[in-house]
């Protein structure tokens, strides 16, 4: 069978890039990645009340007869017009969209809607443990020793830290506390910490992290997925902030114990609090406390991509 051709749509935050990119690598398939910006005012209004139509579309989307892509993954709601449009423009492309569209599930072939927002269900809707992620266990092994020159112990744990969003503040005086915690968990027991940003990562929170943690261990002061991969792969221990289902979904990937760093939260976090549920129910992980760390726990590399992949591939060719 020849590889499938993948168009991925997006609004290029990273967390969405990351579960289009990670579907299509697991669906073996070669891809192009488009970024949709809508035009005022339907970049304000629902999906189920924009036109379909290039109209609402900043770029258009063209794509030539040799250029026609075997599947559409879209994810994010700014991206679910483009895809229906292209839908109708060639009934032959075979469109996904990850993520709630806040539309009906027809309008697509499947859905990949994760189980924390199980409210959202269709015939051709699939729940994903967590969040779709381009993170595989292989890759984590293959970067293991990218920062291995940068430690001395192999006591390791690895703390991931995410960013302010409308959940969270992310405060300088909340990671501090969190920082402090670490120090009483790990650090008091004979660890060393690595300590890596996401992209959303504030510079003060980083130089904070020098500050507070940089005796202890390595703190990564810029993004690098290599030392994001090798962080995990040395590490007996992940600590990930909470702000983020998709961070937490991807370290799972690791199968190392990982502890949730709970904050303060802005809004109601109902979504978030399904997810911890789950995440807890599956085993993967286990809210951090200011304590000595619980013995080592495990469970099976959690990576949806694969299992998603595996349930679209004959849906695919049919």
């Amino acid at each position: 069978m020849k590889k499938l051709k993948a168009l991925l749509l997006t609004e290029g935050m990273h967390g969405m890039i990351s579960q289009v990119e990670g579907l299509a690598k697991a669906l073996n398939s070669e891809y192009s990645h488009k970024i949709v910006k809508l035009s005022f005012p339907w970049n304000l209004i629902p999906p189920k009340f924009t036109p379909i139509s290039q109209i609402v579309l900043k770029d258009k989307i063209y794509i030539t007869e040799n250029e026609t892509p075997d599947v559409i993954i879209s994810c994010g709601r700014k991206s679910v017009i483009p895809s229906i449009f292209l839908k109708k423009k060639n009934s032959q492309i075979f469109t996904i969209h990850i993520q709630d569209p806040k539309v009906n599930s027809k309008n697509f072939d499947m859905v990949i809607a994760p189980q924390h927002d199980s409210h959202y269900h269709g015939s051709n809707v699939i729940h994903s443990e967590g969040a779709i992620h381009y993170i595989t266990y292989e890759e984590i092994q293959a970067a293991k020793n990218y920062l291995s020159s940068k430690i001395k112990s192999n006591k390791i744990a690895s703390i991931i830290l995410g960013g302010p969003n409308k959940y969270y503040s992310f405060s300088k005086g909340q990671i501090k506390e969190i920082f402090e915690s670490i120090k009483m968990c790990f650090i008091m027991n004979g660890y060393e910490t690595i300590i890596v940003p996401s992209m959303r990562t504030p510079k003060t929170i980083i130089e904070l992290a020098k500050k507070e943690m940089g005796k202890f261990g390595h703190v990564v002061d810029k993004v690098d997925k290599q030392a994001y991969l090798s962080a995990y792969a040395l590490a007996k221990y992940v600590v990930v902030t909470c702000d983020s289902i998709s961070m937490i979904s991807e370290a799972a990937a690791s199968g190392k114990p990982i502890y949730v760093a709970q904050m303060k939260h802005k809004k109601d976090i109902y979504r978030f609090k399904k997810f911890f549920e789950l995440f807890e129910h599956l085993g993967i992980i286990k809210t951090f406390v200011p304590a000595s760390p619980d013995k080592p726990w495990t469970y099976k590399q959690h990576n949806e991509a694969v299992r998603i992949a595996n349930e679209l591939k004959n849906k695919i060719k049919k």
